[in-house]
């Protein structure tokens, strides 16, 4: 995909960044809202793995949506890359290295999603096993999956850095909208961190992480989708950088 293919058409892509940020954020609300604040109990592994084994087929389901989240996070990477690559080819390649190394740590992750079940089947060698020790060992599993998925953050959060820097000194998207991006990605650092740092404080910060989080990525989202870019400056940095 080359500046030139681009050129004709930097609305286009503009507005399918925004329809599949959308669909990353419907479908990561869906995963942590409708899906394990229903199932996961807080301390409690024998409710949690009571609740996977009778919503089993929407686990699964939470499972493919995350598959489907990542499908959508790597085009979306390549669309911001190219959109933003007039400013800094440099800082836009750095940006895209940091988004991959997140999204392949959450695919990584994902597994432990699909692993809290094993433990709750119906194999024979999982007799050996009392039922405690089953259900510790789903636990097990999902906190993992949250830990990790706390440290693909690190990687986001730089992400989310950089390409707001990149937002502010574009010209042809709003310098507003590159700002909540960096707030966005400073608050995913600050929490990442204080989850390695200091589980306990995190839990308690978490509430005031995520409203900045999600203003900064929705407000994104939202401008691609409606407003696009600034065609006309768009190609001027374009021209500018070949």
């Amino acid at each position: 995909m080359t500046v030139c293919a681009v050129e004709t058409s930097p609305q286009l892509y503009a507005r399918i960044g925004g329809a599949l940020y959308l669909v990353i954020i419907v479908l990561g609300l869906f995963g942590e809202v409708f899906v394990r604040d229903r199932v996961m109990v807080s301390g409690d592994a024998t409710a949690t793995a009571t609740n996977i084994r009778l919503l089993e087929a929407l686990w699964r389901f939470h499972i493919a949506a995350e598959l489907l989240l990542l499908i959508c996070a790597v085009v979306l990477l390549l669309i911001l890359f190219v959109l933003l690559r007039p400013v800094s080819r440099e800082l836009a390649l750095l940006a895209a290295f940091f988004n991959l190394v997140s999204i392949a740590l959450e695919a990584g992750y994902a597994l432990h999603l699909l692993a809290a079940l094993f433990p709750l089947g119906s194999a024979g060698y999982l007799s050996a096993f009392a039922p405690e020790q089953l259900y510790a060992l789903t636990s097990l599993s999902l906190k993992s999956h949250a830990n990790g998925f706390g440290v693909s953050l690190v990687f986001f959060g730089c992400f989310c850095v950089v390409i707001g820097y990149l937002i502010f000194k574009s010209d042809f998207l709003p310098k507003a909208v590159g700002v909540l991006v960096q707030i966005a990605g400073l608050s995913y650092l600050t929490n990442s961190f204080a989850l390695i740092l200091n589980p306990h404080f995190a839990d308690r910060i978490f509430p005031a992480i995520l409203v900045p989080a999600f203003v900064g990525e929705a407000s994104l989202c939202l401008w691609l989708l409606v407003m696009g870019v600034n065609a006309a400056r768009w190609k001027e940095k374009a021209s500018a950088a070949v």
